[in-house]
Order: structure tokens, then C-alpha cells, then sequence
């Protein structure tokens, strides 16, 4: 099958990968390209294995997840990185999904789970366990029934291009405004739903059915 997704495995125990290698091995549309045991490892060899996906462990000896991410995307800014780990604590999620992680879930994820988790990342769309979503709505300084009641007809547009994945190109094309103003448009909606990142949008967006 041509145009498989690439994916590269970052996690400190070799059971762990030898595991996700298996499950990539059952999806005729991914291959597995790369692997690392730390994120050091995981800095170096990303621009040489090019991967579409990454499957980040979040806590790790060394370099921890988050960071790792942050410096992937810095060097590889194509690359998508999935979280997946066994912690849900709402400080872990919000430092994964600001260093540039497109998703977070737990390990006790199911196959077909993960798998669509990865199809949807490389389509720069995200994806969260129930768990994280319900972590970053709990960490929002407003009460959550508030949220999002700023938002203006024209920013509810683009939250809803948000939660398709768009990105600011796309949205701006989508809504036939200049990419500057698309942009204006995403920040002042993560600025009223007190986000930082465009996941974290998403998450509350979902969380308090703000789009339709």
C-alpha cells in the first residue's frame, strides 16, 4: 500500500515497543520506521527516519516526554506526536499538549482506538482520552458552563474548522479571509476559552458541546 503512515516509537522499555511494533504490523496502512529508548534518542534519529507519527512515552529517565516533543516539533515541525502513557494528571496533559503534542491517551487504549488516534494525526487532527479532556476542563480558571459564551458567531466558524482540523490556511480559505485574519480569528478564540493550544480548543469545545 503506498503512502503508508510513517511512525516512529519513543518509550523506555523494550516490552512496550516490541508491543506497539506488533499492533503497527496488524495496520496495512502504517510502518513502523524508527524507534528510541529516550528523548535524546528520539531528537536524533526523528530527521533521519522522517516519521508522519510519533508515539511519545511521557514520563522517561533523561529527557521527559513533554520536552522531548517540544523539541521535535522545533526540529521536525512536520511530525505529529502522540502521548501515550499510563498518567492522567492534569498538569502532565497540559505540558504535553503545550509542548505540541496533537493527542494524549492512555496505554490501556484499545487497538482500533490507537489506531484511529494515528490516522487522525496525520491528518493534523486530534484526538484525547476522555481522561485528558476532562484534566484540562478542570484546569480552566472559568467554570466550564461559562465557557465560550464570548464567542462571537464568525469565532464559533472557526472553533468548529478547529475541531475538524483545520489548519489557519485551510480555515482562512474555508471562510475566504486573508490567513492574517484567520489567525486573529484562532487567537482571540483560545484567548475566550482560556486555552493554550489549538487541543486544548478542541477538548473544551467538545467537552461543553460549543459546536455543532
Amino acid at each position: 500500500m503506498e503512502n503508508k503512515i510513517r511512525v516512529m516509537l519513543v518509550d523506555d522499555h523494550a516490552v512496550v515497543r516490541s508491543g506497539l511494533a506488533t499492533f503497527l504490523m496488524t495496520c496495512d496502512d502504517m510502518e513502523l520506521v524508527g524507534e528510541a529508548e529516550s528523548g535524546e534518542q528520539a531528537v536524533a534519529r526523528c530527521p533521519l527516519v522522517k516519521p508522519d507519527v510519533v508515539l511519545m512515552d511521557l514520563v522517561m529517565p533523561g529527557m521527559d516526554g513533554a520536552t522531548t516533543t517540544r523539541q521535535l516539533r522545533e526540529h521536525c515541525p512536520n511530525v505529529q506526536v502522540i502521548v501515550l502513557t499510563s498518567f492522567k494528571e492534569q498538569e502532565l496533559v497540559q505540558g504535553a499538549l503545550q509542548a505540541g503534542a496533537i493527542g494524549y491517551l492512555l496505554k490501556d487504549v484499545t487497538a482500533a482506538e490507537l489506531a484511529s488516534a494515528i490516522r487522525a494525526a496525520s491528518m493534523g487532527k486530534p484526538t484525547l482520552a476522555p481522561e485528558a479532556a476532562q484534566a484540562l476542563i478542570q484546569a480552566a480558571r472559568h467554570p466550564a458552563e461559562k465557557v465560550g459564551f464570548d464567542l462571537t458567531e464568525r469565532e464559533r466558524e472557526v472553533l468548529a474548522l478547529m475541531v475538524e482540523g483545520l489548519n489557519n490556511n485551510q480555515i482562512a480559505r474555508r471562510l475566504v479571509v486573508s490567513v492574517s485574519t484567520a489567525k486573529s480569528h484562532v487567537s482571540n478564540v483560545l484567548s475566550k476559552l482560556n486555552a493554550t493550544s489549538r487541543t486544548e480548543a478542541v477538548a473544551i469545545a467538545l467537552q461543553n458541546k460549543l459546536v455543532k
